[in-house]
């Protein structure tokens, strides 16, 4: 166990919704060159996890999950519990992060490393990272709340050590400048580092005794008043959907194609993993607002023995989860036989409505339920069950 004289050190990580917290904990875990054995306390705003299911760690890293509400409030008995039950495995670990969720104001949980005796004997608060998303930062930052309700990236940002602004490369020279001005407007002597993908040297986070209290007691005279409260909006709110099972990847990209033109202004983050019928690998896919990611990742294939899932996580404003379910639900592949076999003569739709002859030779290929061969010779897939896409020839 490598510690602060005797105390253990604690980074926590923060920063909106997408940001690039996960990212940034994935490259700190494949990393080699802090040499610390690491457990990470993550906290999922909804009650279905997915980043659990993406972090690549060593069989020498624990992760913790903590479910269902804000480790900054609803959540946060856990996280004392979770500390103290650590305290028993010590020697296990040299260092632990804290990833809150999105909309988690840091202070609280801060402050739980000095108001509770237990905790404090233990361990160190070393420092707050605060990840900044430079395509959304000012978006966010000067949002309006409603009277009597925190704007919690606000709060990441004045509260933190070091800022990583992160994804750089989705804006211009004058943005970042105009990013790093509502920063230090809020924050006047935060270390900032620019990264994309949160790429950084751990060893600039990690250990370096960077928490100041004198700081933060004279920014908020009430950060140790453990009475005091904080209001999260209450038009926020989290969607999460888990089932055993596979999904059609063309209904869902329709799904989410038709949700972004919709919502995309008011999702804050949504993200998933999700077995597609026909694949190996599970798909992978995060987005912030309009900005979507998805992809079926080799490093993260289905093993054999596996029970093959759906995770999906959606966070953001006026969500009618009625109706998200209904969609997702129609993206499922039902249990029903396709309504055609390996050598049936069909008609496929090639382009705009023109349909041709030809024979089904495979059936569920990277992820479609037909691979059809035209009686030109040229093979196509058929994405999806249903006649619009393929029908039978005669």
């Amino acid at each position: 166990m490598s510690t602060f004289g005797d105390r253990i050190p604690v980074t926590i990580v923060t920063g909106f919704l997408g940001s690039g917290k996960t990212t940034l904990l994935n490259h700190i875990l494949q990393s080699p060159d802090h040499g610390l054995k690491m457990a990470i306390i993550e906290n999922e705003f909804g009650d279905v996890g997915v980043d659990d299911g993406v972090l690549k760690t060593s069989s020498e890293d624990q992760i913790i999950e903590m479910m269902n509400g804000c480790v900054c409030c609803t959540v946060r008995s856990d996280l004392v519990k979770v500390l103290k039950d650590l305290t028993k495995r010590a020697s296990s670990f040299d260092a632990v992060i804290i990833e809150t969720t999105g909309l988690a104001d840091p202070a609280p949980v801060a402050q739980t490393f000095f108001v509770d005796e237990t905790i404090q004997s233990f361990y160190k608060l070393d420092g707050i990272i605060t990840v900044v998303d430079a395509a959304h930062a000012i978006q966010h930052l000067e949002e309006e709340k409603p009277e009597g309700v925190e704007n919690e990236s606000v709060e990441q940002v004045a509260f933190a050590d070091r800022i990583l602004l992160n994804k750089i490369d989705l804006v211009d020279a004058e943005a970042l400048a105009k990013v790093e001005k509502k920063v230090k407007s809020i924050n006047a002597n935060v270390e900032i580092y620019r990264t994309q993908q949160s790429k950084i040297d751990p060893n600039k986070l990690l250990k370096v005794n960077a928490f100041s209290l004198d700081r933060v007691v004279e920014m908020d005279p009430e950060f140790l008043d453990t009475d005091g409260e904080h209001e999260h909006d209450q038009s926020v709110s989290s969607v999460s959907f888990k089932f055993d099972g596979e999904l059609n990847i063309t209904k869902l990209q329709s799904f989410i194609s038709e949700l972004l033109q919709t919502k995309g202004n008011d999702l804050f983050r949504y993200k998933g993993l999700l077995a597609v019928k026909g694949m190996d690998q599970k798909f992978l896919f995060q987005g912030v607002h309009m900005l979507f990611q998805g992809s079926f990742d080799p490093d993260y294939p289905w093993k054999k023995d596996q029970t093959r899932e759906c995770r999906f996580v959606f966070i953001g404003r006026d969500l009618d989860k009625a109706s998200l379910l209904e969609s997702f639900n129609a993206c499922k592949v039902s249990d029903d036989e396709l309504r055609f076999v390996v050598g049936d003569a069909v008609l496929a739709t090639v382009d705009r409505g023109v349909r041709k002859k030809g024979t089904v030779i495979k059936l569920w290929d990277e992820g479609n339920p037909y691979r059809v061969k035209l009686d030109d010779g040229t093979e196509v897939w058929a994405p999806v069950d249903e006649d619009d896409y393929i029908r039978p020839a005669n």
